[in-house]
């Protein structure tokens, strides 16, 4: 369909006619994100009509969300090995705009940093060592502890410009940058705390990314579970999969919006966690 053609669609909306205004609404659905512009156009334009305007708004939310929920279905079926695109997907829940170059772009600069700290005779621990002296010091990312359960702590773009963030956006943004860089470090789903693993043939360590990347050792994991009163299972020890990284990140921000009671959002999120089965 042509520009003009829906342009001409979308100023049927406010129809007197109901049928002719459920008839464009479906039309308009059909077209996806790309009638956005025109709504959001049409929306501008029309200050003194409330009820076209709140139409309108339901229209691109809705229009924006069917688009954010194919796109994460579409990564998972597809390029689930690329976390920064899942991670971008996530956050285009809230920055339907945000572009993918945008976030990869400030991911390359953290990542030109490390690789010019690093050298091939280096032991596992001072690599990391060099690593955190990037992550922490040259680009001065932390955990933030004053407002945990901030939406924004969950979403890499706001994240990578804020530079504070939660236990499993720090560790992505830090994993994003190890494995390019070649190194063997993943992540870790234990309960309560994201954590990360360097794991080589020669050894195995774990990396506290919101402790200031806290290096520490499997015993220590052991003494966590019993802290937390949890049983001990294997895969609190191993690897995980980039599928559970972007699964328990949906649920980090459905549990931030659940805290500032935006139960729509929750439920929207929750449609798509359960669309994400492992």
């Amino acid at each position: 369909m042509e520009p003009n053609e829906i342009k001409a669609l979308v100023s049927l909306l406010d129809d007197h006619d109901e049928e002719v205004s459920l008839h464009v609404e479906k039309e308009i659905k059909s077209l996806g994100d790309k009638a956005i512009p025109f709504l959001e156009n049409h929306w501008e334009n029309s200050p003194l009509n409330p009820p076209l305007q709140r139409k309108l708004e339901e229209l691109i939310h809705e229009l924006q969300f069917n688009d954010f929920r194919g796109g994460l279905i579409d990564w998972k079926e597809n390029r689930v090995h690329d976390l920064l695109e899942g991670m971008w997907h996530i956050a285009r829940y809230q920055h339907p705009e945000l572009e993918f170059q945008a976030v990869q772009k400030d991911i390359n600069q953290i990542y030109f940093d490390s690789w010019l700290q690093l050298r091939d005779d280096l032991h596992p621990i001072d690599i990391v060592k060099a690593l955190n002296h990037v992550f922490f010091d040259k680009h001065q990312f932390t955990a933030n502890t004053k407002n945990f359960h901030s939406p924004s702590n969950s979403l890499i773009n706001q994240v990578l410009e804020s530079k504070r963030g939660n236990p499993i956006s720090l560790c992505v943004i830090y994993l994003l940058i190890a494995q390019r860089l070649g190194l063997p470090i993943y992540g870790v789903n234990l309960p309560s705390l994201f954590i990360l693993t360097y794991k080589s043939e020669q050894t195995q360590f774990y990396i506290n990314v919101f402790n200031k990347g806290l290096i520490f050792q499997r015993k220590d994991i052991d003494t966590y579970l019993k802290q937390m009163k949890l049983e001990q299972k294997e895969t609190f020890y191993e690897p995980c999969t980039n599928l559970e990284i972007i699964r328990r990140s949906l649920l980090n921000l459905m549990y931030s919006f659940k805290k500032n009671a935006e139960n729509e959002k929750v439920d929207e999120l929750r449609y798509i966690y359960e669309r994400l089965e492992i």
